[in-house]
């Protein structure tokens, strides 16, 4: 990623902090650049690049964003909720369970857009090959997941016995999307899949 247009002084250019034009503004830049990442993914992303997607230069981005890393937070941050919406129109249409709701979304997951995926992979990719710069966008990931998986469990449950249930399918989920990536023919996540969803029955007719 080139970060050249990038320097610490550039975050004196964000002056539209608190107007609703400024937002509107910025939210109408992040759409485009976002939609631009989905298409073309995270390689050599830049503001410069960045700014030709949105129709603008790196100084008007500068002007509502507070640099290059807060960009790409944003943008992987929406494309993590599109994947999300997408998880919940399909469980919406799946029975109350809790297993239920796991299977849709795995089914969402499994089947979603490869650009999505793709970006979303790579932004991952970036937080362990750069944990110092590019951290948040591993923590913000689970920060963003868990509140979804959390709501898919029994609201009579105490709020830690959710927390940890959500915790195990979230990581169970993440390997089988690797394993997606690495195996021939998916089999092996599909019987994981499988366990994981009877584990989820059997927590879910526990006392």
């Amino acid at each position: 990623m080139d970060n050249a247009t990038d320097e610490p002084a550039r975050a004196g250019y964000r002056r539209s902090a608190g107007s609703p034009r400024g937002e509107a503004r910025r939210r109408e830049l992040l759409a485009k650049i976002t939609d631009d990442v989905a298409e073309n993914g995270l390689v050599d992303f830049s503001l410069r690049r960045a700014a030709r997607a949105a129709g603008t230069t790196h100084k008007v981005l500068l002007y509502h964003f507070e640099g290059v890393e807060d960009l790409l937070r944003q943008v992987v941050f929406a494309l993590r909720e599109r994947r999300i919406g997408n998880a919940l129109t399909a469980v919406a249409a799946e029975s109350p369970t809790l297993a239920g709701r796991v299977r849709a979304a795995w089914a969402s997951l499994r089947d979603e857009e490869t650009q999505l995926r793709r970006v979303l992979d790579q932004a991952m990719g970036l937080a362990m090959y750069d944990p110092g710069r590019y951290a948040a966008l591993g923590r913000g990931a689970s920060q963003q997941y868990l509140p979804t998986l959390v709501s898919f469990c029994p609201p009579h449950w105490p709020e830690r016995r959710k927390l940890e249930v959500a915790e195990m399918i979230l990581a169970t989920l993440r390997g089988f999307l690797v394993d997606l990536l690495t195996s021939p023919d998916g089999e092996g996540a599909e019987a994981g899949v499988a366990a994981l969803l009877r584990a989820v029955e059997r927590e879910e007719a526990a006392p």
